[in-house]
C-alpha cells in the first residue's frame, strides 16, 4: 500500500517552490501531466494507492480528473475520487483511491470543520464478516478541527476489526492528535519512519499508515520520490486468513 500526497502534480525541490510555482495550483501548465506520468511509474508497483490532493477535473488540471488519469497510467482496475471542496471551473480539490482489488463498498465521510472541506473515504474490501476497511483522510491545518475530525474518524474505525488508516494527517508522533487516536482506537503505528515533509528536507512526518492489530505489517517504508512537497509512504501487510478479496 501507498499514501501520496500529489500536490496536485506539482513537483517540489526547494523552499521558494512554494512561492514561485504557486501558480500551478491555479492554471494548467505542461509539466503537471510529465510529473504525475512520473509519480504512476512509482504506482505501479502497488495493489492499493491512497492520493491526497488531488484534482477531479477543473482548469488547473486541463479538466481532467487526476485519480483517473493516474489509474489508467497504473493499470489500475478500480478507482474513486472523493471531491471535498468544488470551487466551479477553478479547483475541484479531492481525494482519490487506485486499487488492483474490487472494492465491496465505498463510502464518502465529510469530516468536521470550520471550513467545509476535508473528507474520508471508507474502502471495504471483502464480502464476509471479517472485513479489511482502508480509510483515506486528508486532515486540517488547524490542531484543534484535527482533533475533532479524529474524534469522528475513530467510531468509524472501532466499528471494525481489521482497518487501515492512511493519508496525509498535518501532525506527527507524539502529537496531541495522535495520542486521542491511540486512547479512542486500537490503531498502532510502527516505530517513527524519517520525515515526509517537505519532500526536499524532509523534517516532519506528518503523512501516516497506521493499522488494527490483527493486520502484521512486513514492510514500512518512506520513499524518496521528490515529485511533490510530500515523500509518499509506503506499507506491506500480511491478512488474516479469514479476509477474502476479490480480484
Amino acid at each position: 500500500m501507498l499514501s501520496y500526497n500529489i500536490q496536485v502534480g506539482i513537483s517540489g525541490t526547494q523552499p521558494h517552490h512554494h512561492l514561485t510555482k504557486i501558480w500551478k495550483h491555479l492554471v494548467p501548465h505542461g509539466q503537471r501531466f510529465d510529473t504525475l506520468d512520473r509519480i504512476a511509474e512509482l504506482l505501479v508497483d502497488f495493489d492499493v494507492v491512497a492520493l491526497q490532493e488531488v484534482d477531479a477535473g477543473s482548469l488547473r488540471s486541463s479538466f481532467i480528473n487526476l485519480t483517473e488519469y493516474l489509474a489508467e497510467r497504473a493499470h489500475f482496475p478500480f478507482w474513486k475520487h472523493q471531491c471535498n471542496r468544488n470551487i466551479g471551473k477553478l479547483a475541484r480539490h479531492s481525494n482519490g483511491i487506485l486499487s488492483r482489488y474490487r472494492p465491496s463498498e465505498i463510502v464518502e465521510h465529510k469530516l468536521p470543520g470550520i471550513i467545509p472541506g476535508r473528507g474520508a473515504l471508507q474502502v471495504r474490501f471483502g464480502h464476509t464478516q471479517e472485513p479489511l476497511i482502508i480509510m483515506l483522510i486528508h486532515l486540517a491545518l488547524s490542531r484543534r478541527v484535527r482533533l475533532k475530525q479524529l474524534e469522528y474518524i475513530s467510531d468509524v474505525v472501532n466499528e471494525y476489526e481489521h482497518v487501515v488508516l492512511m493519508g496525509d494527517m498535518n501532525c506527527e508522533p507524539g502529537s496531541q492528535e495522535m495520542e486521542l487516536l491511540h486512547r479512542r482506537t486500537h490503531l498502532c503505528e510502527q516505530a517513527p519512519i524519517s520525515g515526509t515533509y517537505p519532500s526536499w528536507r524532509p523534517a516532519r512526518q506528518i503523512d501516516h499508515i497506521m493499522v488494527t492489530p490483527g493486520l502484521e505489517v512486513t514492510k514500512y517504508q518512506v520513499i524518496h520520490h521528490s515529485h511533490s512537497d510530500h515523500l509518499p509512504i509506503a506499507m506491506e501487510i500480511a491478512l488474516p486468513d479469514g479476509i477474502h478479496i476479490a480480484g
